[in-house]
């Protein structure tokens, strides 16, 4: 038996599938179950929820199965997930289940995990639930141990009152600034226009109804999808453009040119100025990011540490460095005096301090960074080649790389650049990155890794 393999429920961010047959109601209230025999009784637990047409079902599988095993359940209704975060951390709750898919397309679903530091499960509590759900060692209900769930309201209110407490209130209100944001019909509409009027911006809002179908655009606020944001900022005249992923934990802005900014800028950006607000400090970081972080670190005085990608990687390296601010290039961004969580509302109300600061534009911050160019790329990747085309992949990019480093997939590092190849945790697909300082460079590279991965992909699956 404890040999037995145990088949992997969680991917990065929690479990999230193709809501069908196998991610059905059965099967969410096992892991409702399995989740209670996990917790033995400790309470209470928050659950919260996105806008899928799905989640409010989820949601309550997830609270009635709790309840009746006699776990004390407070419903916080839809809100961002790290809105969920910061509520878990100040009501000190055992754990809080966010029923989302993040970015992920319309007929996903998932449900992410937060401990009681507002921080994602450790692999250890998640393989517990994992042997659980596979040995179906489940919770037994009593009926003179259930109870009823709770409902709490406050959530969304003691959340921003978090984030503005972080900002210079007052110096953002005097510059009056005109932003647009664009809330994706996500999560961010539960908290983000009224974030962004508490601090006096002058607000336009594109995509704010909530919507599960996401009818503006696809729930990745990649610069394909935010075209209309970008023609708006300057139709408007706007200062900067914002806009998040579907449970608002990233964020993308956009310059007061109409210019998409790349997550890895905004990471520099970000990385820097916080580093001379502190008078130096730490930064964290995954493996995936650019080397302007790595430049502006150096130059800022502090010290950089790399973690595996994801959120509890991240954020696990915060807490324990102590650092100033951490984040990733997909526009995840940590603010410690906050919360220890990736937060897109709390990453806008920051943007619009340092403006006020600076007095500057976005466009003038993001100017004097180090140049860098990243491309990024998908490659369909089944999970039985995964094991079989990394190997692959390794062996063959380390035949004429400077030096590989396999902390999370395998990045080859070449005197004008490097290759990342890491198998995603939330969709059965190859990330692959490049970055040169030359654009023509990064992209070459990234074409080539892109051709190997599908190459070795088309063999594995053949054989």
């Amino acid at each position: 038996m404890a040999d037995e393999p145990i088949p992997r429920l969680f991917g990065t961010d929690g479990i999230r599938r193709v809501v069908n047959a196998e991610f059905s109601p059965v099967f969410i209230a096992e892991v409702a179950a399995a989740t209670a025999e996990f917790l033995q009784g400790e309470s209470p637990v928050l659950i919260a929820q996105d806008y899928r047409t799905t989640s409010p079902g989820i949601a309550r599988i997830l609270a009635g199965v709790l309840a009746m095993d006699g776990i004390d359940v407070v419903e916080l209704g839809a809100m961002p997930t790290p809105c969920l975060q910061y509520n878990v951390r100040a009501l000190h709750a055992r754990l809080g289940l966010m029923v989302t898919a993040s970015h992920n397309p319309t007929d996903f679903n998932g449900i992410k995990f937060s401990g009681p530091e507002g921080m994602e499960i450790t692999p250890e509590e998640e393989h517990t639930i994992e042997r659980n759900v596979h040995r179906r060692q489940f919770a037994v209900p009593k009926w003179d141990r259930a109870l009823p769930v709770r409902r709490d309201t406050d959530g969304v209110a003691r959340y921003l009152r978090s984030i503005v407490g972080l900002v210079d209130r007052p110096r953002i209100a005097a510059r009056k600034f005109r932003v647009v944001l664009d809330c994706g019909n996500g999560t961010s509409a539960a908290t983000s226009p009224e974030l962004l009027r508490s601090l006096g911006c002058r607000l336009t809002t594109l995509n704010a109804s909530p919507d599960g179908h996401f009818p503006g655009h696809p729930s990745e606020p990649t610069e394909a999808n935010l075209s209309d944001l970008r023609q708006a900022v300057v139709a408007f005249g706007a200062d900067f453009g914002v806009a998040h992923d579907g449970d608002s934990d990233r964020v993308a802005f956009v310059d007061e040119t109409g210019r998409y900014i790349p997550g890895e800028e905004a990471l520099g950006l970000f990385a820097r100025e916080m580093l001379r607000r502190n008078g130096g400090g730490t930064i964290v970081t995954s493996v995936t990011s650019t080397r302007c972080v790595e430049e502006v670190v150096r130059q800022g005085g502090g010290k950089l540490v790399i973690t595996r990608s994801g959120s509890l990687p991240v954020a696990r390296g915060i807490s324990d460095e102590q650092a100033v601010f951490g984040g990733e290039e997909n526009g995840g961004f940590y603010w410690p005096k906050h919360q220890v969580a990736r937060d897109g509302p709390a990453s806008s109300a920051m943007l619009l301090d340092l403006l006020a600061e600076t007095g500057r534009s976005l466009g003038q911050l993001l100017a004097d960074l180090p140049k860098y160019h990243v491309v990024k790329r998908n490659v369909p990747l089944p999970g039985v080649a995964k094991a079989r085309v990394m190997e692959r992949v390794q062996k063959t990019l380390g035949g004429d790389a400077d030096h590989l480093v396999t902390l999370d997939g395998v990045k080859a590092f070449y005197k004008d650049g490097w290759i990342l190849v890491r198998p995603s945790g939330t969709e059965p697909v190859c990330r692959v990155y490049a970055e040169s300082q030359d654009g023509a460079k990064a992209k070459a590279m990234c074409e080539r890794a892109v051709d190997l991965v599908a190459s070795l992909v088309q063999e594995a699956t053949a054989a």
